[in-house]
């Protein structure tokens, strides 16, 4: 019997869960066992989990879990060096040259364990069965105009906090827009045709901002991209990967530009792939904007769990997108658990 560890979230911020109890009644009913640690800050109750019947374990005990059991989590485990003996899902961030994914790969190496990565869950075709994106784009949006609205104010953008829902989020926003006046800035979004560009010009389009929607035929050329410094905020929804072309580079920082604003929805600085070179590191909720360019001005914003912002929505979204594939995890050797284990096993092998 297959038995799935839902651990807790040990990342500050961090309230998203990746199974609904719904999802746990229906893993149960497959005759799956299934353990959901206690969470005090997770966005959906524990009593919904006890309700389905599954076991409740304390939170944060995963470590002393069984061997056989395959620990589900999203984001980071704590970065104490520990050897991982256990099977993992979660978002490792350890496949393009990473400094901390090459140390997870070490400590995957270090205790016999196995990472199967979110990121990294393909059907056939290679398409990514899984994902938040739809409003890691919402919520990125929303950040990076609530920094141009602070630049618009003399500033720079102060911390922000989750939502209950997405009409909360519009209303907090359009209050602040609101204040400044009728103006608004433009903005491009490369990436539109994918889930994460959509939820960005979603967003922008509700708040009244121009949305200029470029994908794969726009970019095609490899650049230069002048058209994004044209836009007074740009919004990445590209995946860094081998290939991917330079949409700002680090010219940019002194060049002619209107671009105030880049909202690195992606965000992978420390990838040697990024399209983004004017930066280095993310930005959290308590510094949502790294100003990189003081005349004119020009702000990152790049918060690596922006949907975190919507926990209850993009919680909800996920979950039901990931269920079909935790139902085939008896089948470990083939399909979507199969490939990210060959994945894994060629990154570790160099680690």
């Amino acid at each position: 019997m297959t038995h799935i560890w839902v651990r807790a979230e040990q990342r500050p911020n961090e309230e998203r869960v990746g199974i609904t109890p719904d999802g746990v009644s229906a893993l149960l009913a497959a005759g799956f066992q299934v353990t959901v640690e206690d969470s005090a800050v997770r966005a959906i109750p524990i009593a919904g989990y006890r309700a389905t019947g599954c076991a409740i374990a304390p939170e944060n005990s995963w470590p002393d879990a069984p061997r056989n059991a395959i620990i589900f989590g999203l984001k980071e485990l704590p970065e104490d060096g520990t050897p991982l003996p256990h099977r993992h899902i979660l978002f490792g961030h350890a496949y393009k040259g990473q400094p901390a994914g090459q140390t997870l790969l070490k400590r995957f190496k270090a205790g016999g364990g196995t990472l199967y990565d979110i990121e990294y869950l393909v059907d056939e075709a290679g398409r990514r069965v899984a994902a938040f994106g739809y409003w890691a784009g919402y919520a990125g949006a929303a950040v990076a105009l609530k920094c141009w609205a602070a630049q618009t104010r003399g500033g720079i953008a102060g911390p922000v906090a989750k939502y209950p829902g997405k009409q909360a989020l519009l209303a907090d926003l359009g209050a602040e827009l609101a204040a400044i006046g009728p103006a608004r800035p433009r903005a491009i979004v490369i990436g539109a045709l994918g889930r994460v560009g959509t939820g960005a010009a979603d967003l922008c389009e509700a708040m009244g901002v121009g949305v200029t929607k470029w994908d794969m035929a726009e970019t095609a050329h490899a650049g230069p991209f002048p058209e994004v410094l044209a836009h007074e905020i740009f919004l990445n929804c590209i995946l860094a990967r081998p290939g991917c072309p330079v949409f700002v580079p680090k010219s940019a920082l002194t060049a002619p530009r209107t671009l105030s604003v880049i909202g690195d929805i992606a965000c992978d600085p420390t990838s040697e792939f990024s399209p983004i070179k004017v930066y280095d590191h993310a930005t959290d909720w308590a510094a949502p904007a790294l100003r990189v360019a003081e005349n004119p001005v020009l702000d990152v914003t790049a918060i690596d769990n922006l949907p975190s912002l919507l926990p209850v929505e993009s919680s909800k979204d996920f979950a039901g997108l990931l269920l079909p594939s935790l139902l085939g995890l008896d089948d470990l050797a083939g399909g979507v658990w199969g490939r990210a284990k060959a994945l894994f096993d060629r990154h570790s092998a160099l680690a």
